[in-house]
């Protein structure tokens, strides 16, 4: 009995250790920047701008601008929560094959971004990038596009304003949701700090909206992006499910970019 009471103390302490460490290192699990000197010279094979916004509390946030020469629109683009626009820039520009421009910007913390995070001001800086956008692009050719992390925000975006339509690469349902299948013996859902309700946020969205995910996803699981898929309540929805995809190479299906450009097509 001694050594089963043992056994107990350290099964418990062991889940208080793990949870607290969630508690106060979860910053460090979501995001994952690398950052740039302010100098930084980006170099791309296709024509961009470089510019900042800045942030209602002064923060300095880092945006390209790439620019085809006919575009039909424009593609806002919001990157995963990992590394910063040198490596975005070049997947972003990627979408100049089919006539739009595609503006990308970097996170608080991400590249040559400050600031400090919250929820509160990703979301608030998401929004001010769109009104950058919509100054030069009228709202029915805005096209919003979320890749993981970045899923949640551009559908927060797309809630709450008019575009042309809201496309999700590998979504998740909430942060919770991925967060509690990472770690199923621990209460998530108090300790986490960020919700990230894509679940929420998308039952607002009146624009046409389509999900890339890839079944062996291990990352955000299938799972959760077809449960984001099922809480749509509009009819104009469509999931692509990418065979045997990945989290991070659906680009590498050419069932991906036909159902890009049949998306981009109009």
């Amino acid at each position: 009995m001694r050594k089963l009471g043992r056994v107990a103390i350290l099964i418990f302490v062991l889940f208080l250790t793990l949870t607290l460490m969630l508690t106060l290192l979860q910053e460090k699990f979501i995001f994952l920047p690398t950052q740039l000197p302010e100098n930084y010279a980006y170099s791309f094979e296709s024509d961009f701008e470089e510019f900042f916004l800045t942030g209602q509390d002064e923060a300095k946030l880092n945006a390209l601008h790439f620019k085809s020469e006919d575009p039909k629109g424009v593609i806002l683009y919001f990157h995963g929560n990992a590394g910063d626009l040198s490596r975005w820039g070049q997947i972003a520009n990627r979408f100049l094959h089919y006539d739009y421009d595609v503006i990308v910007m970097d996170y608080r913390g991400y590249g040559k971004s400050t600031g400090k995070r919250s929820e509160s001001n990703l979301f608030e800086d998401a929004q001010l990038f769109y009104d950058y956008t919509h100054e030069l692009y009228p709202k029915d050719e805005i096209i919003i596009y979320g890749r993981s992390l970045g899923c949640s925000i551009a559908t927060h975006v797309a809630s709450n304003n008019r575009i042309k339509k809201l496309i999700l690469e590998t979504p998740f349902y909430n942060l919770t949701d991925v967060a509690q299948d990472r770690f199923p013996f621990l209460p998530m859902k108090p300790i986490l700090k960020y919700k990230l309700a894509s679940n929420q946020f998308i039952q607002q969205v009146k624009a046409p909206i389509r999900i890339f995910h890839g079944t062996e996803d291990r990352v955000v699981a299938y799972d959760s992006g077809e449960r984001l898929f099922e809480v749509i309540p509009i009819e104009d929805k469509k999931m692509y499910t990418i065979e045997r995809g990945e989290h991070n190479n659906l680009s590498d299906f050419k069932q991906y970019w036909e159902n890009i450009e049949a998306e981009l097509a109009n």
